[in-house]
């Protein structure tokens, strides 16, 4: 599957950055983990830890809790489902002081 990265950067207004990758399921994950490569040969693991029962939001880690990244399909996520998210995500260890709220048009 392709995975696609774009955003303006520092502004709403910013210049674009862009990527574009493959992602490969890992066998016996239940779609949960991915490998992802933006460059070969490197590939990245990319672990779904929680995810929305209509898919409005996912949220990837890597194994060893390096990297945290909150993915909704919309613009504006509602702040008590954003709550329970980071509740969730610290419960696994996971550090949210370091997560940024990215910029979106209203």
């Amino acid at each position: 599957m392709i995975v696609e990265n774009r955003c303006n950067k520092y502004t709403l207004d910013g210049k674009q950055s862009y990527i574009k990758g493959k992602a490969f399921v890992v066998k016996n994950s239940g779609n949960a983990k991915l490998k992802v490569q933006f460059f070969w040969p490197f590939r990245g693991s990319y672990w779904i830890i929680d995810l929305a029962d209509d898919y409005s939001y996912a949220v990837v880690s890597h194994p060893g809790k390096k990297y945290l990244w909150i993915l909704s399909r919309t613009p504006q996520m509602d702040p008590a489902t954003y709550d329970g998210i980071l509740e969730r995500v610290r419960a696994q260890g996971l550090d949210t002081d370091k997560l940024k709220v990215t910029l979106q048009a209203e």
